[in-house]
């Protein structure tokens, strides 16, 4: 079998990945067929990792990687707003920088949908691997790589919504799906479950395959997982596990980690796959496209949605060069391409983070970015996590590290310019804290953790009313779950509270 390299998968694969990506996209988890659900006859015949690759193709979905994850990840925080034009101000605002959430509205309902979509098609995998009689390494890698992805999926379907249905089996028909939700702890108890296993399974690596599920890529779930429930020692464990793996490191320099040509390096741990060409159009993804700048001709490359906003300008300490990789301002020349961007555009500033080559939009035929892959996970984002873990415990040996780890970052984007980005020094275990969140919040600016590490940290609603975003309550923590799919269970999903 050939080996998948860089934006080049092979067409059996291509195929498989396109059969999964395009079923039921506009449907409800509960409308696919018969009666709800995939069967065996959805399958393309072949091996077990046929089927795997198959699932792979949920990750490729608007829910997982469009609008809809960069929505609810991100522009629900304090430093990001909507964005885009007056209209979609006008009907997107008051739900994502108001938090009046709608109990029925596409973006919402797309974001459930299509993680129960990578759900059934993991819980596929792992059925048909049940049924292998002679199962060798190779099977259980891939139900390594299924339980990888639906333990991610559950990640952001419980930080999204709290309780939801759990539904760990291949579904035959609508009413064995037709579940209640499941408390809190017991969608943790199956994630955690999921992600042991495929850490004790997957390698480090995959030679020439890159975006298949590791043993890192596992354990930087793990470690996000633990630390969301404050479960410092367990997350600084899994966090110095992928550290300690020698696969990854902060090579690479900070205003080229979201260049094409930096894809799949030595920074990116979880990146979500693009393929697109003139010949081979329908496999990218739309995660550039519907945060590109909203203009028109050239400066056509997308919706615009998610833009920061002075709050995060202002996060910038004096001199810090990632404000000028994370920011694009309207009306200024934009580093590397010398290109001007216009004024009069809706927006004064945009997320550069998804800014794509003028050259290859000529190269592609394309201005919206579809070949541009999503960086999930970062190296730094685990070792800003360790970090944080490791304060947290507290104790003199613990504070050395946390220090040692927060060091790494800010050394990196300060590069040779000594004159900048202090290093920290305080041993004070709060005065270390603070400069840990504001680190995450200038490293992993408009990255789709900032809203969901208020939440951690306990300082969401204060965080937010600070920002203006006054109408924000707890209960706002968790979306309501879509009005369709209550309708649908007939009465057996239950909405979340206050809704």
């Amino acid at each position: 079998m050939k080996p998948i390299t860089y934006k080049s998968i092979p067409l059996f694969y291509i195929l498989v990945l396109g059969m999964f990506f395009f079923s039921g996209c506009k449907e409800s988890w509960l409308d696919i067929k018969p009666k709800g659900r995939f069967t065996e006859d959805d399958l393309p015949k072949g091996s077990l990792e046929s089927q795997v690759f198959a699932a792979y193709s949920g990750l490729r979905s608007e829910g997982t990687s469009g609008l809809p994850y960069v929505a609810i990840h991100n522009i629900r925080s304090d430093d990001a707003d909507l964005g885009s034009s007056a209209g979609d101000e006008a009907s997107g605002g008051p739900i994502f920088d108001n938090f009046n959430y709608p109990l029925d509205y596409w973006l919402m309902n797309n974001y459930w949908a299509d993680h129960y979509k990578l759900i059934n098609l993991a819980n596929i995998v792992i059925a048909a691997a049940d049924s292998v009689e002679n199962p060798t390494s190779t099977t259980a890698e891939n139900v390594g790589e299924a339980k990888f992805l639906r333990a991610w999926a559950y990640f952001n379907l419980v930080r999204a919504y709290g309780e939801v249905p759990l539904i760990d089996f291949r579904i035959t028909d609508q009413a064995s799906a037709n579940k209640p939700k499941s408390s809190v702890s017991a969608i943790y108890q199956l994630i955690d479950a999921d992600l042991q296993s495929a850490v004790s399974v997957l390698p480090l690596s995959w030679d020439g395959y890159p975006g298949r599920a590791t043993k890192c890529m596992a354990l930087a779930v793990q470690a996000k997982a633990y630390i969301a429930r404050r479960m410092y020692g367990q997350a600084l464990s899994s966090a110095q596990a992928v550290i300690s793996s020698g696969q990854y490191d902060l090579s690479v320099s900070y205003d080229r980690i979201f260049r094409e040509e930096s894809e799949n390096s030595k920074e990116s741990i979880f990146e979500i796959q693009a393929l697109y060409n003139q010949s081979q159009t329908e496999y990218g993804i739309t995660y550039a496209s519907r945060q590109g700048v909203r203009g028109s001709g050239d400066w056509d490359l997308g919706w615009g949605w998610n833009v920061p906003n002075t709050r995060l300008i202002n996060a910038f300490e004096d001199g810090d060069p990632r404000k000028d990789v994370t920011v694009l301002y309207s009306g200024r020349i934009n580093a590397p391409y010398g290109e001007v961007v216009p004024t009069g555009l809706p927006r004064q500033y945009w997320n550069k983070k998804v800014y794509t080559s003028p050259d290859l939009r000529k190269q592609y035929g394309s201005r919206q970015g579809e070949w541009f892959n999503f960086r999930v996970i970062r190296y730094a984002d685990i070792v800003l996590l360790a970090a944080e873990a490791a304060n947290e415990l507290g104790g003199d040996s613990n504070i050395d590290l946390s220090l040692t780890y927060l060091e790494s970052v800010r050394s990196r984007a300060r590069g040779s310019n000594a004159g900048i980005l202090p290093k920290v020094t305080s041993r004070d275990q709060s005065t270390v804290r603070t400069a840990i969140r504001h680190e995450r919040q200038v490293e992993l600016g408009m990255e789709n953790e900032r809203f969901f590490d208020l939440v951690r940290w306990g300082i969401d609603e204060d965080t937010l009313h600070a920002a203006g975003k006054t109408n924000y309550q707890t209960k706002n923590r968790y979306l309501p779950i879509p009005q369709p799919e209550i309708d649908k269970s007939g009465g057996v999903l239950i909405q979340n509270p206050d809704y």
